[in-house]
């Protein structure tokens, strides 16, 4: 993988990473399917104004356009939707692990639909970045937060999943339509699911519109939504999904290091160890370049 793909990808976690401390800011103005939509639908319509703006090609064809649609259900819908119904109702421990299963679910998936090669230097470095995200959240795993609701734990798992398989998706969909087309229209697809599910739940649609949640949204939507997924789906046309989704294993590290710049957490000897787990697995992806999959035009 090229010099530039990894910065691009380790930007890109980063990105990932900046969400988890903004949802906790602004989660308590809204209910969470409410931001949660919120969040997809201002990110979708801001990609699409630039889209529009640059003359960007509109998505042609019934693949595409089914392309796009599956990928607004599963990868904006249930993956925004189980992060956010389930974020806070868990140990921050058990949630990191169970989001950070979404490479594992995603490699088996690619192998399967994508025709990928699990190389055992990829394999490898898959397990070793899991185990690492597993060694930094054990000191999450217990304490008075170890009793979670089955709930919390089925949303965050099935958000999972969904995100897997929308990674799946938009690698089938890479380069077959233009980067922000594609990212605005599933956005706010997702968007319309998440306000659907909002109402079927019952959440109340009154916003306190306070300066930390504009904060808080405008940050989701536009650093942690659109630029994130714009480059997340320029990047699945340069490179196999397997090999970029184990560099996804940094978001924990970055969120350990935002928790201890701005929510004054200390990290500790065990947390430590797994950065350097997690570090080894990434490097051992990171120094092979991995034969990116063959697109369909």
């Amino acid at each position: 993988m090229g010099i530039r793909n990894i910065l691009l990808m380790v930007l890109v976690a980063f990105l990932w990473a900046i969400c988890f401390p903004l949802i906790q800011v602004g989660l308590g103005a809204a209910p969470p399917l409410v931001f949660a939509a919120t969040r997809a639908a201002l990110a979708g319509v801001l990609v699409l104004l630039l889209a529009v703006c640059l003359g960007r090609p509109w998505p042609r064809g019934f693949v595409n356009q089914s392309l796009i649609v599956a990928i607004g259900l599963s990868f904006t819908g249930l993956g925004f939707g189980g992060m956010f119904l389930g974020g806070g109702k868990i140990s921050p421990g058990l949630a990191t692990v169970l989001a950070n299963i979404q490479p594992l679910i995603a490699a088996v998936l690619a192998m399967i639909f994508l025709s990928e090669r699990i190389t055992p230097r990829i394999g490898a470095g898959l397990l070793l970045g899991f185990i690492g995200v597993v060694v930094m959240s054990l000191p999450g795993l217990s304490g008075p937060d170890h009793e979670a609701s089955m709930q919390a734990f089925l949303w965050i798992t099935l958000g999972a999943a969904g995100t897997a398989i929308g990674n799946v998706l938009l690698k089938a969909s890479a380069g077959r339509a233009d980067v922000l087309m594609v990212t605005g229209l599933q956005l706010c697809l997702g968007a319309a699911v998440l306000a659907v599910g909002a109402q079927a739940l019952g959440e109340d649609w009154e916003i306190t519109w306070t300066t930390r949640f504009a904060v808080s949204v405008v940050g989701l939507a536009v650093f942690g939504t659109a630029l994130m997924t714009a480059l997340w789906y320029y990047l699945l046309a340069r490179a196999s999904l397997n090999s970029l989704n184990t560099f996804t294993f940094l978001t924990p590290i970055f969120g350990l290091l935002l928790g201890g710049l701005f929510f004054e957490e200390r990290l500790s000897l065990i947390q430590g160890i797994g950065i350097i787990v997690t570090v080894i697995g990434i490097q051992m992806v990171a120094t092979k370049s991995s034969r990116p999959a063959a697109l369909t035009r």
